[in-house]
């Protein structure tokens, strides 16, 4: 598989302003209504490489957007990571000590010496008072853009309401730790929160971050926060929402050794159409599909081991 660089269209944005916040959190800003309502909040570079979502934030506080009920919070998650993008080297800067989207159960909220740990532990009572969230992400593949739904039939009817991106994947998530957007109650089917994690495209493609902006707009207007009829003139600029697809994760692929593989240039969404086709090797061990049309998401073009190499789904017929 390819590990060339893609081209850097995004500019890094300057959150210079926004870093003091007023929650006694840095980088968090909530905004209250006085009126009874969900917290709902959107959450940018939990990555650090990851620009559109700065971009989007950043949107949304020029234009002096504000909640006509509850409470809107807009947090900038891994600080330490986006202060190292680098546009020279812009995988570098992913995380500064490990993967902070790793990090969202009880082991690890704890505290610890990484950065990331530090700062989970910091945002932890943030995020436990969060109703509705939006995760702000991009990926290392120009492929169409997605949601990252969970397990749970609360997360996809979400992902629905909100209508775009197309593309909805319903999974158990990674072996290697708990997302932020599978955390407390976002995934727990007693709990009435919600979340979604949305992957505008390339990283640093200047299209992941209209893909950011809509996304963020229309959730707002779902989760009520703004008025439903707000960003009228923003929103008219983008095409109509297309019907979505779903896919079910059947499998996540953990690399298991230091010398994994891919048997082909894969990007991702690609469909395989025969059960038991070779799509890997970790180490000496053939890496298959498990069912005829099995559909790869968000193969790793940087694998390393304990992490995840690739998502094999199946499309839910009639969605």
């Amino acid at each position: 598989m390819t590990t060339g660089q893609p081209p850097v269209e995004l500019l890094k944005t300057d959150i210079s302003s926004y870093r003091a916040g007023n929650t006694g959190i840095e980088g968090v800003t909530t905004f209250d209504s006085g009126i009874a309502g969900p917290h709902v909040a959107v959450t940018a570079v939990v990555h650090g490489n990851e620009l559109c979502g700065p971009i989007a934030l950043d949107w949304l506080f020029r234009h002096d957007v504000r909640p006509v009920r509850g409470k809107l919070s807009l947090a900038f998650v891994n600080l330490d990571a986006y202060d190292r993008f680098d546009p020279a080297d812009p995988f570098a800067s992913r995380w500064a000590d490990e993967d902070m989207n790793r990090l969202w159960q009880p082991e690890t909220l704890g505290g610890g010496e990484t950065l990331e740990r530090k700062r989970a532990k910091e945002l932890r009572p943030f995020i436990d008072s969060v109703d509705l969230l939006l995760d702000l992400h991009s990926m290392q593949n120009a492929t169409a853009p997605l949601y990252i739904a969970g397990p749970l039939a609360k997360g996809r009817a979400l992902a629905r309401a909100v209508g775009t991106p197309a593309l909805v994947v319903s999974d158990e998530g990674h072996a290697a730790g708990k997302r932020m957007r599978d955390y407390g109650g976002f995934g727990d089917p007693a709990s009435e929160k919600n979340a979604l994690l949305v992957e505008c495209g390339q990283h640093w493609e200047a299209a992941s971050a209209e893909v950011a902006l809509e996304t963020t707009l229309r959730f707002l207007q779902v989760t009520g926060a703004v008025a439903p009829d707000a960003f009228a003139d923003e929103l008219a600029r983008f095409p109509v929402p297309r019907p979505q697809t779903s896919i079910e994760i059947i499998e996540p692929i953990t690399i298991m050794t230091d010398n994994f593989r891919f048997t082909a240039d894969y990007v991702g969404q690609e469909v395989i159409e025969k059960a038991g086709t070779v799509i890997a090797y970790d180490g000496e061990v053939a890496v298959t599909v498990p069912e005829d049309r099995t559909v790869l998401i968000m193969p790793n073009r940087r694998p390393v081991k304990g992490q995840t190499a690739v998502r094999l789904g199946r499309l839910i017929a009639g969605s």
